[in-house]
């Protein structure tokens, strides 16, 4: 007998999902007994793998679906149509992958009827491929966020993958110009208070941080279809008011480390002023770092670019901005 051995998905995102339909070996009319239907599935079984029965009618239109379960309980004298579900759930074959998978998040089924908009049953996909397809864009999406082509894989020549990765660190290193000139609008300031570059590392680390947990959450929403239009107010909310909450737990004891090392430096301005500059800098660029970790995905979204693949770029550059600019302008403001 054979089964339905799970091969490397070829459909991928922005592609619909016929590269996986396969054709039902089970496919009976209506008015089919019990009986019958069974003798035909045993010969059916010898070379191919069956979860369902698909019934339709003279026009291949699917009626309903049998499942192995009620065709063993059933009347051996009842017709197909008299214990088949009728309104099963399908999807087209034109439907992107993406948007099948969001179909099929919650109904975890062993095949999925693929149906034309007239109701015409083309074919059918197994779960298990199509939840394969979803765990190879899920690893792309990851790839995609660094600059890492979907693409690639280990056995990647070099050359090709340097080909896909060095654009992306081009264009990484002049975002990370942008952060820079930030820092030396406040070159005076670092030269007066020495102590702010040991910290700024922690405020850029911690605010990156911040960040990508709500880009996180909110391309996840994207993917399962839960961030829709109108939505996006509560979620930036939500982060932004995390971003607080996080934001002063860590800053309190970012604030504390300040003030014990500038205790231990005996530094000329105030301890307890500069541990209060970090704990507002934090909190402040946390803040910021949340909300724009929704942002930033939406609005790339909305102008029609992969937020999976800008958002990490934007965001990098965006938190590293925000709170250097934030800490130093407060140091500047409070110790100047």
């Amino acid at each position: 007998m054979s089964t339905h051995a799970i091969s490397a998905p070829h459909a991928a995102e922005g592609q619909s999902i016929a590269p996986l339909v396969e054709t039902p070996a089970a496919v009976f009319p209506p008015d089919l007994t019990v009986r019958e239907a069974t003798e035909r599935i045993r010969e059916i079984i010898k070379t191919h793998f069956v979860t369902y029965v698909y019934v339709v009618d003279a026009r291949h239109h699917l009626l309903g679906i049998v499942t192995m379960r009620d065709l063993l309980l059933a009347s051996a004298d009842s017709r197909l149509e008299q214990i088949m579900l009728r309104d099963a759930f399908s999807l087209r074959p034109d439907m992107p992958l993406m948007d099948a998978l969001k179909l099929t998040v919650n109904k975890h089924y062993p095949s999925y009827p693929v149906c034309t908009e007239d109701g015409h049953l083309a074919g059918i996909i197994w779960g298990a491929k199509l939840f394969a397809a979803q765990a190879v864009e899920i690893s792309a999406q990851a790839g995609s966020m660094v600059g890492v082509d979907k693409e690639e894989r280990t056995t990647t020549h070099w050359k090709r993958s340097l080909k896909f990765r060095h654009p992306w660190l081009q264009l990484n290193l002049l975002t990370a110009f942008v952060a820079a000139g930030v820092v030396g609008v406040f070159e005076h300031t670092i030269e007066s208070i020495v102590v702010l570059a040991v910290f700024l590392p922690v405020l850029a680390g911690q605010s990156g941080n911040t960040g990508c947990q709500a880009l996180a959450v909110a391309l996840r929403g994207m993917t399962l279809g839960e961030l829709k239009s109108g939505r996006e107010k509560s979620l930036v909310f939500k982060e932004g008011f995390l971003g607080l909450l996080n934001g002063g737990l860590v800053g309190l004891t970012a604030g504390i480390g300040m003030y014990a090392y500038a205790v231990m430096q005996n530094t000329p301005q105030s301890p307890i002023v500069l541990g209060l500059t970090v704990a507002c800098a934090m909190t402040a660029s946390c803040i910021v770092s949340g909300i724009a970790g929704v942002m930033v995905p939406v609005t790339l979204r909305r102008f029609g670019a992969d937020p999976a693949t800008a958002s990490s770029i934007f965001l990098t550059t965006a938190t590293d901005v925000v709170s250097m600019g934030c800490f130093l302008g407060l140091a500047t403001w409070w110790l100047l």
